[in-house]
């Protein structure tokens, strides 16, 4: 069986920075989906922050199929079986508990998790329980690229998606780590820009970032 490191590679490791997108009206999920793919951007990460959160991730899951949808702000098993329901190819998580653990374990080959870290120890405690694809959140707050440049010596079988905080001018910071694998970046597709129908705007951003 495939470790949730490969899974997650498979998924997301090609993606420079993967847009982390609060939605409020699921109608926006298929022209916000193609203006990130249009872009160069294929991966997604849609938070459960809003209630048409998991109709957004339905719709872009079921119509737009090159388009790697995953959750995020995942914070028990019921959001987990959630997202696995709603189609998500991956969940995020801000961090881990012993319950979340147990059952993203559970439902690897379906959905991976990619739970948030912030310390040593508790990157430590991820990678004890299988995990050695890490969300590094609140990236910025926690100590941004040069605390978790420090973490690659002693942790070296994990590697990080560095969330929160992150803009297009420090995103490069983070890209040039050896233990980074991707970065999430909320200002790929901006509530603004979806609330205002702006895909050409979302579609710029997006071949920014790609070609970053």
């Amino acid at each position: 069986m495939m470790s949730q490191a490969e899974r997650i590679d498979a998924l997301i490791a090609h993606v420079p920075v993967m847009p982390v997108v609060v939605i409020d009206d699921a109608a926006h999920a298929i022209p916000m989906a193609e203006a990130l793919l249009a872009g160069g951007i294929n991966a997604i990460e849609i938070t459960l922050r809003t209630d048409a959160a998991l109709d957004a991730v339905k719709k872009i899951a079921d119509e737009k199929p090159d388009m790697v949808v995953g959750t995020g702000t995942v914070l028990s098993e019921r959001d987990l079986m959630s997202s696995i329901d709603a189609g998500a190819k991956f969940a995020v998580s801000p961090g881990l508990t012993t319950l979340l653990a147990t059952a993203a374990g559970q439902h690897m080959d379906q959905c991976p998790l990619l739970p948030g870290v912030a310390t040593a120890s508790e990157a430590m405690r991820a990678e004890e329980a299988g995990f050695e694809r890490l969300k590094f959140f609140p990236a910025e707050p926690a100590g941004g690229a040069p605390y978790l440049s420090g973490l690659a010596g002693p942790l070296q079988r994990v590697k990080f998606c560095p969330t929160g905080g992150i803009k297009p001018d420090t995103v490069a910071k983070y890209r040039a780590l050896k233990n980074v694998f991707c970065v999430g970046g909320s200002w790929l597709a901006p509530k603004d820009k979806m609330a205002a129908g702006d895909w050409a705007a979302i579609e710029a951003l997006a071949r920014e970032a790609a070609a970053g």
